[in-house]
């Protein structure tokens, strides 16, 4: 122990560092010695944005490791943000850190390690959002069928707005709000996701309206280049849109995690156009379809209902039967009422003949004080009872005749009708019954006018001719 005590207390021409000042020169020593490097390794520890918005993990490989940090304004600038277990290839500088003494890698760019570890990635990416419930169809919404606004999310310079216009203006032209983004790029996703939140957050009946539909349109192009549409942020952004969202980002082969959580996936950003909206002929055609079938069902409900009435119609009875019974009945108590009244007058005569003859001079004599007072009585008693009699006959026989009088022909003839007569008197119904050269006589409401038939021989000749017996008719009555 002496022997090494004295080989310490020999003077030697070693520099002394301070701990600070070594630490420092070895940083200084290796950022100079490396400078700006890439490296290929596997993310290991991310655990997202620290707090400060910084970032810390390790990269690593089969056989070591090194710390990896990347500062707040280089992450918001980042395409591809670091994802755990993903293999990338991060661009930086080699420095270390004092107050641990470790070197690390401050990383200004990242970028996936080829299309392998992209796929990776996708795949790791499908299978969190699937099992979070994003891609089941029991969420997705019916599209409206002829919406009045669509909203499209694209690059307002590409060929695929035109397109979309195009389309649309083709098979039905609506009103279309156009909300530019960057299609591919650091931007893209944010740009994107915002649109469509920015097309939900607009108010119904607005200066500018809300849409009834979102298409988000792309053209096509390499996994990178529309990696955005397949950042989480789009993908949770068309899960949350309240209004139904078309997908159509690349061709027809291509698809990105929005296609699986959209509405509809369309093939292409044309396809998502007819799909959008119906061809506006076609409407045409089918609403004139429907007009024709309503107008024939119409018209097949008026001939039913016409033809129900006319059934009705015919078992309702008709007006001449219904005034043949008091017709008859008038006729018979009209013909009774004459003889009625001869017979009464004849039976009172008959009465008073009998009360006559039995009168003797000497009754009289002897009843004259005693009957006179009886006989004024009675007198005067038979006189109000023939005034009551004759009364009660007479407003019978009014009422009667005024009944006659309104069911007379004259009250026809009022109405402007005329009744024809032969020289006979007797009442012609049929001009086949009248002949030429025939004195006639037309009843008016207020007279009679003499006349003459006149017209063609031949066709009068081939008419039928009067029949005995219809001539021997006395005149009925016109109702």
């Amino acid at each position: 122990m002496a022997d090494r005590s004295a080989d310490l207390s020999v003077p030697t021409n070693l520099v002394e560092y301070s701990v600070s000042e070594l630490a420092f020169a070895l940083k200084r020593t290796l950022e100079e010695a490396y400078g700006l490097v890439r490296l290929r390794g596997e993310i290991s520890g991310f655990k997202g944005q620290h707090a400060s918005g910084h970032a810390y993990f390790v990269l690593k490989d089969e056989k070591a490791c090194i710390e990896a940090v990347i500062w707040r304004s280089s992450f918001a600038r980042l395409r591809f943000k670091p994802e755990q277990g993903l293999e990338v290839i991060a661009t930086g500088r080699i420095s270390t850190y004092p107050d641990k003494s470790k070197y690390q890698i401050v990383i200004d760019q990242l970028e996936p390690a080829g299309i392998g570890a992209l796929m990776a990635l996708l795949e790791q990416r499908k299978r969190m959002l699937a099992a979070e419930g994003l891609f089941d169809e029991a969420r997705k919404r019916p599209l409206p069928y002829l919406p009045r606004i669509v909203g499209v999310v694209t690059s307002p310079t590409g060929a695929v707005i035109r397109d979309i216009l195009h389309r649309l203006a083709d098979r039905f032209p609506c009103h279309v709000l156009v909300w530019p983004v960057r299609v591919q790029g650091e931007t893209c996703a944010f740009e994107v996701a915002a649109a469509i939140g920015g097309f939900n957050g607009l108010v119904a009946g607005a200066s500018v309206p809300r849409p009834d539909l979102i298409i988000v349109a792309r053209g096509g192009g390499s996994l990178e280049d529309m990696w955005g549409f397949n950042e989480e942020i789009v993908a949770r952004a068309v899960a949350a849109s309240a209004i139904p969202l078309i997908s159509a980002v690349g061709h027809e082969t291509d698809w990105t995690i929005i296609d699986l959580v959209a509405d509809f996936r369309a093939p292409t950003p044309t396809a998502a156009a007819e799909h959008a909206v119906p061809v506006r002929a076609d409407l045409h055609i089918k609403v004139t379809s429907f007009g024709l079938r309503v107008a024939s069902r119409l018209q097949r409900l008026v001939e039913a209902q016409r033809s129900l009435l006319l059934a009705v119609a015919r078992g309702l009875p008709r007006k001449i039967d219904i005034l043949a019974l008091p017709r008859q009945r008038f006729d018979g108590a009209g013909a009774r009422l004459g003889r009625a009244l001869k017979a009464n007058a004849h039976a009172h005569c008959e009465r008073l003949a009998r009360s006559a003859s039995r009168l003797r001079p000497h009754l009289v004599r002897n009843a004259a004080r005693g009957g006179r007072d009886r006989l004024i009585g009675l007198e005067r008693s038979g006189d109000r009872a023939l005034v009551a009699l004759i009364g009660r006959a007479r407003h019978r026989l009014d009422a009667r005749t005024q009944l006659l009088s309104s069911l007379g022909h004259h009250n026809v003839l009022a109405r402007g009708f005329a009744l024809v007569r032969d020289a006979e008197g007797r009442m012609l119904r049929r001009a086949a019954e009248v002949s030429a050269g025939e004195r006639l006589d037309i009843e008016f409401a207020d007279g009679h006018v003499p006349a003459h038939a006149d017209g063609d021989e031949r066709k009068r000749a081939a008419s039928p001719k009067r029949s005995p017996a219809r001539d021997s008719e006395k005149q009925g009555t016109l109702l």
